[in-house]
């Protein structure tokens, strides 16, 4: 288990269990299609790294419920999910 789960901070980050659930599916949907982590870290493990961009605020579940990416310097954009299923 990570240890982020263990504390409630990222729970309360996100808004629930339920929302740090959804967020947490959409973004490895997103990266095993191929998006790029938005943090540097020295695993391949991608539920530490969705943790991670989380933590550092780099991702965050909108108000209907869309995966959105936190964008430095400008206006929230939307996520870059990688390639569709019909391209793989």
């Amino acid at each position: 288990m990570h240890e982020a789960f263990k504390e409630e901070d990222i729970v309360n980050k996100v808004g629930g269990r339920f929302k740090l659930s959804s967020l947490i599916q959409k973004r490895l949907v997103a990266l095993n299609r191929g998006a790029p982590a938005l943090v540097e870290m020295q695993t391949k493990d991608k539920l530490a790294i969705v943790v991670e961009e989380i933590m550092q605020d780099k991702i965050y579940l909108d108000t209907s419920g869309d995966l959105r990416v936190a964008a430095e310097g400008s206006e929230d954009m939307p996520t870059d999910d990688g390639p569709s299923l019909a391209d793989l």
